[in-house]
């Protein structure tokens, strides 16, 4: 039973947070926020908020090695799972601004969090605030260099520039609903999934839930490649890895602190995410330069497959 708890869990939350980006983006236009902004912020926060629900849910309930794995697990898959797959199918082409800020941000916010959770065991409201004001100024400054670029962005449909406030309305209720019972039932059958197996909560979070939380930008980004269109770019999914940690993680310790009550988490999980986000640098730049072909998405995808294998054999 556990395990439909989890689908079920799963399914609500990609349809919640479906919803509620298109009633985010609505209500902007409503509001006459400029189209760029809304694709840096708006977007960008109601794709993140499956993982802020779960993870707040799941710090809530006790069970705070769920609300870290989640996000750990998380970034682990965007890169390993996502970009891997996606490469593999389709190669991409990586932009100057990936090592220019998009790259170096996530990178110091790894480590940042790494620091963070090793001082006292915990993820205090303090250092919750330092996250999220952090993601604060990042998209500052990423709208400024945006506004200098003039750039196009794809993912605001302009077709909600017409959506009445009724329709508004009755989405945020079902996007608001659904992520609410998704969270619900995938943290409580996550935990009794960990139990029925014999196996730690933090094992089930950063692989089954993690995998799970990433599956709609799995399925964008390889329907897009396997349509010869703009696949997902590195930037997204780096920009998902900075949201996560800043913003799922510094909401959640704003609310309530994040204990570490698994040590793998800090001597093994945290660091593979470290080790997923820094060979980027080296696969973008060697042998061809800004371009992740099939043979680096290979690496990457074998990598994660060694995470995976790991993780549930220890």
């Amino acid at each position: 039973m556990s395990v439909v708890w989890v689908i079920l869990g799963l399914m609500l939350l990609v349809v919640g947070g479906e919803f509620l980006v298109r009633a985010s983006v609505a209500l902007s236009f409503k509001l006459k926020i400029s189209k760029l902004v809304i694709g840096m912020t708006v977007v960008s926060f109601a794709t993140s908020a499956p993982e802020l629900l779960v993870s707040l849910q799941a710090a809530l309930d006790g069970a705070p090695d769920i609300a870290l794995g989640n996000v750990i697990g998380s970034n682990i898959a965007n890169i390993g799972l996502v970009l891997g797959i996606t490469a593999i199918i389709s190669p991409l082409a990586v932009d100057h601004g990936f090592y220019k800020l998009n790259w170096p941000v996530m990178m110091l916010l790894s480590i940042v969090l790494y620091f963070f959770l090793k001082s006292g065991m915990v993820l205090d409201f303090w250092e919750g605030a330092a996250l999220f004001l952090s993601l604060i100024i990042f998209l500052v400054v990423l709208i400024r260099n945006s506004s200098r670029d003039n750039l196009a962005l794809d993912e605001v449909d302009d077709a909600l520039e017409i959506v009445s406030y009724f329709k508004i309305i009755i989405w945020l209720l079902i996007g608001g609903s659904a992520l609410y019972f998704g969270s619900e039932w995938l943290v409580t059958g996550a935990i009794d999934l960990a139990t029925s197996l014999g196996v730690s909560e933090r094992v089930i979070s950063v692989t089954m839930v993690a995998i799970g939380t990433s599956v709609p930008e799995l399925a964008a980004s390889v329907i897009a490649a396997i349509k010869k269109e703009k696949a997902i770019s590195l930037g997204n999914l780096i920009g998902s890895n900075i949201f996560n940690i800043a913003c799922v993680l510094g909401l959640t310790a704003l609310i309530e602190p994040i204990k570490v009550m698994s040590p793998q988490l800090l001597t093994s999980d945290i660091f593979w995410m470290l080790g997923f986000s820094a060979i980027l640098i080296p696969l973008v730049f060697l042998p061809k330069q800004f371009i992740l072909g099939r043979y680096k998405g290979a690496i990457i995808f074998v990598a994660y497959a060694v995470f995976l294998v790991t993780t549930f054999s220890e």
